[in-house]
């Protein structure tokens, strides 16, 4: 197994809100990190122009990379127009095979944003194709066929766009790594005023924060966790191919209902 990891998130910012944590553990048992986000965040600014704030956006995004560490992918297309294309989906999976992971770490499906929600249909079909040799990726990279699992992060606000509370199937514990995970967070300075104006988080730090903590609290055992769904198996891997359950160990509690 290549142990390799890649996020697939819409926004720059997302990766740090949900999945940091996990790709931090990962990072400490020695897998390669991928970083990748579809959109260039333009629309993230009531000041900047598009191009100047996808700009600041893709510094920001670079930086936190670097500091995880995590070989980074630049985005693909703007903001609010991740949706599911075949010239899109051909993009993200030119990533997905450069990257090689054998874990990819995505938005939930059913989500309060329909980029993230897109992104995640993506991120699926992306892996699904990746030992295809007849589907053509832009750029075209060579296909690879070792098994692959994708999991689903927690949708923010741990609910559905419904408002219905969603349980996660690992709980990941990130107490130890918070300041860490803020400090990335925290390289997106760009966003903490666009955050509090146009989607009332207050401080975008604290929300990070609190949302872990609801996780944790999910988990029973752990004070701060980030959550995940692993997709169904099929075109993917065997049945019993769970990669991040049995990367870590030491730090990831099951729910009850995961067999």
């Amino acid at each position: 197994m290549h142990k390799s990891v890649l996020a697939i998130a819409a926004h720059p910012d997302d990766i740090e809100f949900v999945m940091s944590g996990t790709l931090l553990q990962l990072i400490a048992v020695g897998w390669q990190a991928h970083y990748f986000n579809i959109a260039n965040g333009c629309c993230g600014s009531t000041k900047l122009a598009r191009s100047e704030i996808a700009a600041v956006r893709l510094h920001e995004a670079q930086a936190a990379a670097a500091l995880l560490p995590a070989a980074f992918y630049e985005p693909v297309c703007n903001d609010l127009e991740i949706f599911y294309t075949a010239e899109l989906h051909a993009q993200v999976a030119a990533v997905v095979r450069r990257a090689r992971p054998s874990i990819v770490l995505t938005h939930s499906l059913s989500d309060y944003m329909e980029d993230h929600q897109n992104t995640a249909r993506l991120a699926v079909s992306a892996a699904f194709v990746r030992g295809m040799p007849n589907f053509a990726t832009v750029p075209p990279v060579d296909t690879y066929d070792q098994h692959v699992a994708v999991y689903h992060a927690q949708p923010h606000g741990n609910c559905t766009p419904m408002g219905q509370a969603v349980i996660p199937d690992y709980f990941v514990e990130t107490t130890d790594l918070l300041e860490r995970k803020r400090g990335l967070l925290a390289e997106h300075r760009s966003q903490g005023t666009w955050l509090s104006d146009t989607q009332e988080m207050g401080s975008y730090l604290t929300t990070m924060q609190e949302l872990g903590r609801e996780v944790g609290q999910m988990s029973g055992k752990y004070t701060y966790a980030e959550g995940w769904r692993k997709h169904l198996h099929l075109g993917l891997a065997t049945r019993e191919f769970d990669p991040l359950a049995d990367a870590l160990q030491a730090c990831i509690a099951l729910s009850p209902t995961v067999h």
